[in-house]
């Protein structure tokens, strides 16, 4: 099939592959703007560090050590999740009024491009509530590495704000909006394939020589009787001589 063709099946369904795509883009963009709540997102940074006894300092950075660091923020990420680590910021802070599995859900660890830094982001319907849960999660975490390594390297390096005034993160209209056009343009086209696929009625020159396997002749122009009377009003008919006398023949 050429490509003239596909275009020629596309322009068909043009009309259904439009309606199709703006259903879906007005749909996903009501639906982000009215019917989504805004989640807001703040973050908590800690930073680990090489853990060294109190009596010695260090006199140089020493690469190795950041190396192996970088490597503890994995085992202090996967603790930070626990349900154990959670039920304890909990505990320590009721007036946030969240349970363990919901606080589990709203947190995630990461790390900042592979540095000693750790960064705790927590998504809310409020961000005042989302940056008081980054710090508590935070603080707590602080507290309880030194039970539970028995190291004394976390430090909290920048607490979120909850005066600080930051617009949601999610939902993204725009972005809802182009992936439902793409989704809709695909499912389109696709839908017009499959029709022109479904349908063997016979259409055009090309299809009955397809069919037949003959070449076409000749072909009769769609003709309705509204023309005819078209054509008859715009050209009365003219007298012709000889027409009005009666013409006998003698056998």
């Amino acid at each position: 099939m050429e490509l003239k063709q596909y275009w020629l099946i596309v322009r068909r369904r043009l009309l259904m592959i439009t309606l199709m795509i703006t259903v879906s883009c007005l749909a996903i963009g009501i639906y982000s703007s009215y019917f989504i709540k805004p989640q807001y997102e703040a973050s908590a940074k800690l930073i680990v560090n090489d853990y060294k006894d109190s009596s010695s300092l260090l006199s140089s950075i020493d690469v190795g050590s950041i190396n192996s660091t970088i490597g503890l923020i994995k085992t202090y990420k996967e603790i930070l999740k626990t349900p154990r680590m959670m039920k304890k910021v909990v505990k320590e802070y009721p007036k946030l009024g969240v349970t363990y599995g919901e606080l589990i859900g709203k947190v995630s660890v990461s790390s900042v491009n592979e540095t000693q830094v750790m960064s705790i982001s927590v998504r809310d319907d409020s961000y005042e509530q989302a940056a008081q849960i980054a710090n508590a999660v935070a603080i707590v975490f602080q507290k309880s590495v030194p039970e539970l390594m028995k190291v004394d390297n976390v430090s909290v390096l920048d607490q979120a704000d909850p005066k600080e005034y930051r617009g949601p993160v999610a939902p993204n209209a725009k972005m809802n909006i182009a992936v439902a056009f793409m989704l809709a343009l695909m499912m389109g086209v696709g839908l017009a394939f499959l029709l022109d696929y479904l349908d063997d009625t016979v259409k055009t020159e090309e299809d009955i020589e397809l069919l037949l396997d003959v070449p076409v002749l000749t072909s009769i122009p769609k003709f309705e009787e509204r023309d005819s009377l078209e054509k008859t009003n715009s050209s009365p008919l003219t007298k012709i001589a000889g027409r009005e006398q009666n013409v006998s023949l003698d056998s």
